[in-house]
């Protein structure tokens, strides 16, 4: 697959048309690894970022990368699924320059003044400075390929093309070939997604064309010193498995950058609220920052939970996954109650099961629990954020409010004004619903409706109160 941008800009019109205006130009030609070496050295001496939107690599992976590409190194990048690993290859895109010159019509960018393919070569030989040029933008000189079983040397390098054939070229012509991903990026960046699943007989012909510079299609033996700078993505486990890559191919990798999940749960958080796409329905959102808080700790928990299968990772995309999923299930509450903001509660959090389960891996002991499995690291995370953020000022005056038969029913499908109604009769409950808010306080009546849950949840969890729930329904009463 090659990635590219959608609509990839036309160059500007005072740039080089041909072979001698680039030559006056003073333009020079350098290898694809100085060129990212270059732009990085300037982003890092002018205190930019490497990369922009990955968040939480700061301190770790992103200072292995500086170092990784201003030495010139090709790159593997080692992590479970979703850690931004294709993410940050991507992003190295914008440390190319925005515009390079080919030669125009070439099929695999021929650098002008060094053409490696029998076109380029014939027609610069022919037209010399004459040779018209077109400028390549860098989201073309990006190519990428997932590693699957079935992918051929074909897709990566090339074949005959039986087209070309059928036009009258003998099969013995250079000029009869289609060249696949690898020379299609030169004088680029290529990438291949999970390396460990390329066949080996596949990884040899990748280590020939990028080592040895020459390729074999169909009895065509042919030399393209490519210029390439190769990255590639691997789970740890697969890769360091004795015989999932040949040796040569990983020796050929400079630098080894390990990746990791987010560390804490704000950076957690605030890589799930940047990458959450929220529906559009013309009602406001609010999503409370305990509960944005508890979906970030409930990730956390997972990846330590002996529960779960470790080996295959608890990516960021199920944190993001649970906080679209409350906003649609907070979104059903308000168009069906008529409310005019939205803002998902505690009782939201029952909705997140099928977008978890799909998203992690029990444990063999734990099969036929997901649900329970997905509930207890739900309290877990409601429990820690409630301890990290509440103090209540009078909790016996709060107790109190449950002195007899008094009861409190919540629901995820029940309007923020029975929520109103019960503070209208325990009033000791509305001071502590406030603090439960945290700063940022309650502001209205959903808003406020969603702390009293928190509050609830909180005083249940911490064995001040009973709980008899159904689903998302409950009923929060005194101990006995």
């Amino acid at each position: 697959m090659a990635v590219q941008h959608a609509f990839a800009p036309r160059p500007p019109q005072n740039l080089p048309k041909t072979l001698g205006d680039l030559r006056a130009s003073g333009w020079q030609s350098i290898p694809v690894a100085e060129e990212l070496r270059r732009n990085a050295a300037a982003r890092i001496a002018a205190g930019q970022p490497l990369v922009d939107g990955v968040l939480g690599f700061e301190a770790t992976v992103i200072p292995q990368l500086e170092n990784a590409i201003l030495a010139g190194h090709d790159i593997i990048l080692l992590g479970e699924r979703g850690q931004a690993k294709t993410r940050l290859i991507r992003s190295l895109v914008e440390l190319l320059d925005e515009w390079l010159p080919i030669v125009a019509g070439s099929e695999i960018n021929d650098d002008p003044y060094a053409p490696v393919s029998r076109y380029g070569r014939e027609r610069v030989a022919e037209e010399g400075d004459e040779t018209p040029i077109a400028w390549v933008h860098r989201s073309d000189r990006y190519g990428e390929k997932l590693a699957t079983p079935d992918t051929s040397i074909a897709d990566l390098i090339g074949e005959v093309d039986p087209i070309k054939v059928a036009e009258g070229r003998y099969l013995s012509d250079e000029l009869t070939l289609h060249y696949g991903l690898v020379p299609r990026v030169n004088r680029g960046i290529f990438a291949i997604n999970e390396l460990p699943d390329l066949a080996e007989r596949i990884q040899v012909g990748l280590l020939n064309i990028l080592e040895e510079r020459d390729v074999q299609i169909r009895g065509h033996r042919i030399r393209l010193p490519l210029d390439v700078v190769l990255l590639a993505t691997a789970n740890p486990e697969d890769y360091t498995n004795r015989g999932r890559i040949i040796t040569p191919l990983k020796d050929r990798f400079g630098a080894q950058i390990r990746t990791h999940y987010p560390i804490d749960t704000s950076t957690e958080v605030a890589i799930m609220r940047a990458e959450a796409e929220l529906p559009q329905h013309g009602l406001p959102v609010n999503v409370p920052e305990y509960l944005a808080e508890i979906l970030g700790e409930l990730s956390q928990l997972a990846r330590r939970s002996s529960q779960l299968n470790q080996r295959s990772g608890v990516s960021v995309r199920l944190t993001i996954a649970n906080y679209e999923t409350i906003v649609a299930n907070a979104t059903r509450r308000a168009l069906r109650t008529g409310e005019p903001v939205v803002v998902p509660r505690i009782s939201d959090l029952a909705a997140i099961v099928p977008s978890t389960q799909g998203k992690v891996e029990v444990e063999a002991m734990e099969e036929g629990r997901e649900t329970e499995v997905i509930a207890q690291l739900a309290s877990a995370a409601v429990l820690s954020v409630f301890r990290r953020r509440v103090t209540i000022d009078d909790p016996a005056a709060v107790l109190a409010s449950f002195d007899g038969e008094v009861v409190v029913h919540t629901g995820d499908d029940l309007p923020s004004a029975d929520y109103m109604a019960v503070l209208a009769d325990l009033p000791a409950l509305e001071p502590a619903a406030r603090a439960a808010a945290g700063p940022e306080g309650a502001r209205s009546g959903p808003e406020l409706a969603a702390a009293l849950e928190f509050l609830l949840e909180g005083l249940h969890l911490t064995k001040r109160l009973n709980k008899d729930a159904s689903g998302a329904r409950a009923l929060y009463r005194r101990r006995r």
